[in-house]
């Protein structure tokens, strides 16, 4: 009998320090999914900030091709110290991801036909807010206020290139 107690205890902390690891590397996955009108069609608005590394011109930065050329698996640095590698791709879009973020961040760049004259720009972030400095609903609040605003103005950057003549 007291090998049996013994044995349950012992499978109950087993259980509860399981959980506890569980609950150490939980998830918490924030998606933030922009969108705007395009007053140009899908393939002129791709041709102009559909490029892997255009985003040096929506986010007036630097961006080198470092590996890869432009293709699934490709790696570019932006702002000389960021790396992200293409994960996706297909003829009007692109994922990628920064492989060494702590908040395994990914983006998405796609451009969807709206008519024969227009298109809608999406710009879809997903990351891990459980991973944040601040972890705190009032922290990851702020962040993806931060976020949501920042791309909200490299989304309208793009717009005016894409709509520029």
């Amino acid at each position: 009998m007291k090998l049996q107690i013994a044995a349950a205890v012992l499978t109950l902390s087993l259980a509860g320090a399981a959980h506890a690891a569980d609950a150490e590397h939980a998830t918490d996955y924030v998606t933030i999914p922009l969108e705007t009108t395009v007053k140009a069609p899908a393939d002129v608005v791709w041709k102009k900030v559909g490029g892997f590394c255009d985003i040096g011109g929506w986010m007036h930065t630097t961006c080198v091709i470092t590996s890869g050329g432009a293709d699934v698996g490709a790696v570019r640095r932006i702002a000389g110290r960021v790396d992200e590698v293409l994960v996706s791709k297909t003829a009007w879009s692109y994922t990628y991801a920064q492989p060494k973020s702590p908040i395994d961040y990914h983006g998405t760049v796609e451009v969807r036909p709206d008519g024969k004259t227009q298109s809608k720009l999406i710009y879809t972030l997903v990351y891990d807010a459980a991973a944040l400095k601040d972890p705190t609903p009032d922290g990851k609040a702020k962040d993806v206020a931060g976020r949501t605003k920042m791309f909200t103005g490299v989304l309208n950057t793009m717009k005016t290139i894409a709509e520029t003549k």
